[in-house]
């Protein structure tokens, strides 16, 4: 088995400014050519990123008359508030072709951040500035999403809209402040790119950690498919696009506790694109009886397969912090670790009041980070696809013990999984009590059968906006008329959940079938705003909008 052991190990706290503040100064990263790293000295604000090598690399686009530009004074005012006067880390970021070892002898020729699966984690520390390199060695052009950060708008990494892919052969340095602390990730936002290996966690550390705790896990969630038996996400969204019927997979529903099985495939297509991955009968007494459209032959614990999985290994006693993150294309997970109860302490970065339950469940995108206290034995850390009846594994030992299989269900993921509705934001961090200056209303509309995802009816148009204006309390009322539950995440800010304040602070949300969600926002970060499905395969389809800051 392959270990992944604690990336540091906070002391108590009163020392852990002090240490925190020399791992933001002196982190270095490197490996096989994929990240190399260092911080020291003094970010200023945040300058625009500089190009480097060939392809289009110009500046970003220009937005329609009367609306805000990407790279106008008015982001770069609101960049120059954020005073980033921390740490500088810099780093650097190969995407790349490249052989990927999933464990269980199951290898895979993908496109990654280096050799490694998750890429390299990239940690900072909140207040400073973070300079970062992409260097694009892939067949393709490609870009780079900073996922839950509020961020100056010309980094954002939205092709098209905040400024162009970086074409192959050529590279960007993407160089913002980072004001806020908590749990994020970095992945493109290039056609379904993201479904294949290009994705990684970045963690920004707080000067003034307020948790007490012993060690920390980062565990990054995952369903794949790209490489195996000639299988590409762009080929499985080609088939979804062709929409459902002969040849899709259809759920068993032979999974336990009301999850249905991973359902049965049709024979390889002729050609490229490998096997039938379309899926139909995905049932999950959560999300409804359309779970997912994928049937994705595996699902990984940071880039390992059950039948080998990532190890963490701590002492009885200690309390570790887990920072969990979807980075599925498809699919939510339902996650417990067997024999202990789960702390729930933040969400999308940003801290909530203390809950404590037996299972969690991550739309795509989300994040969660929880607190545990560690028993004396191996214990399984089991992310169950929600609908699809397989798991994700990896294992906590602190002692000896026969090691759990891909098989087992924790009894901790029987009855209904804890969600955001259910949390409550931290006092410092709730949106104060206002009513809304603008409300946006927004109606999620499509279905497999022509696989048309769309917002309002009409698919994503880089040109199309939805106006808000600075300063202004915004409300989005989203009306889901499909039968499918879909996660909406909003770039560059954080939203509380529900009208007015008191609801946890998100920047991805679940919205059910046929349902409703409302949300909050105070406009504080002026630009041009992608509001969006994380399934890749809905986003790719059009079910993605604009926010747009009038002048």
């Amino acid at each position: 088995m392959r270990s992944f052991r604690a990336p540091h190990t906070p002391p108590a706290p009163p020392a852990l400014p002090a240490r925190r503040a020399v791992l933001g100064a002196a982190a270095a990263f490197a490996g096989s050519g994929l990240l190399a790293a260092c911080s020291g000295g003094s970010g200023g604000s945040g300058m625009a990123g500089m190009d480097h090598g060939s392809g289009d690399h110009g500046g970003a686009p220009a937005a329609p008359g009367g609306y805000v530009d990407p790279a106008g004074p008015e982001v770069r005012a609101a960049e120059a508030a954020r005073r980033a006067t921390g740490p500088l880390t810099e780093a650097r970021l190969t995407a790349t072709a490249t052989a990927l070892d999933l464990g269980g002898g199951l290898s895979v020729r993908s496109w990654a951040y280096g050799d490694r699966l998750p890429g390299q984690e990239v940690r900072v520390t909140a207040g400073g500035t973070l300079a970062l390199t992409l260097a694009n060695h892939l067949p393709e052009p490609t870009s780079l999403h900073w996922h839950g950060l509020a961020l100056r708008n010309d980094m954002d990494g939205a092709p098209g809209l905040t400024r162009p892919d970086i074409a192959p052969g050529g590279s960007f340095t993407y160089r913002f402040a980072v004001p806020h602390p908590g749990t994020y990730w970095f992945h493109p936002h290039s056609g379904v790119q993201q479904d294949r290996g290009l994705y990684a966690p970045l963690i920004v550390e707080d000067p003034k950690e307020p948790l007490s705790y012993d060690k920390e896990w980062v565990v990054v969630l995952d369903d794949w498919l790209d490489g195996v038996d000639g299988s590409t996400p762009d080929a499985v969204l080609a088939e979804l696009r062709k929409g459902m019927g002969a040849g899709t997979s259809t759920g068993s529903g032979a999974g336990t506790g009301g999850h249905a099985g991973h359902g049965s495939r049709s024979a390889p297509a002729p050609g490229a694109g490998g096997p039938s991955r379309a899926l139909m009968g995905a049932d999950s007494d959560v999300l409804g009886k359309d779970a997912g459209d994928v049937a994705h032959p595996h699902y990984l614990v940071n880039g390992r397969t059950p039948e080998d999985p990532s190890v963490f290994t701590a002492r009885p006693g200690e309390r570790i912090r887990l920072r969990i993150v979807n980075a599925g294309g498809d699919t939510a997970f339902r996650i417990a670790l067997g024999g202990h109860e789960l702390t729930v302490t933040h969400t999308d970065g940003y801290p909530v009041e203390h809950v404590t339950t037996r299972s969690l469940l991550l739309g795509m995108g989300e994040r969660y980070d929880v607190l545990v206290t560690a028993g004396d034995g191996v214990f399984p850390l089991t992310a169950l696809a929600e609908g699809k009846g397989r798991s994700a594994l990896a294992l906590l030992r602190t002692g000896s013990g026969t090691a759990p299989t891909a098989a087992t269900r924790p009894a901790e993921l029987s009855g209904r999984p804890l969600t955001a509705e259910g949390l409550k934001a931290a006092e410092p961090v709730a949106l104060t009590q206002r009513e809304p200056d603008r409300t946006v209303r927004i109606r999620l509309t499509g279905g497999m059968a022509a696989y048309d995802w769309a917002f309002d009816g009409k698919p994503y148009a880089a040109d199309r906006r939805l106006a808000v204006k600075a300063g202004e309390r915004v409300r989005l009322e989203f009306t889901n008329s499909t039968a499918m539950w879909h996660p909406l995440h909003l770039h560059g800010h954080t939203f509380a959940l529900g009208a007015g304040a008191g609801g946890a602070r998100k920047d991805t949300a679940v919205i059910l079938p046929n349902g409703a969600l409302t949300v909050d926002f105070d406009a504080d970060n002026p630009g041009l705003w992608m509001l969006h499905c994380h399934n890749v395969y809905h986003s790719a389809a059009g079910m993605m909008t604009v926010l747009g800051y009038q002048r």
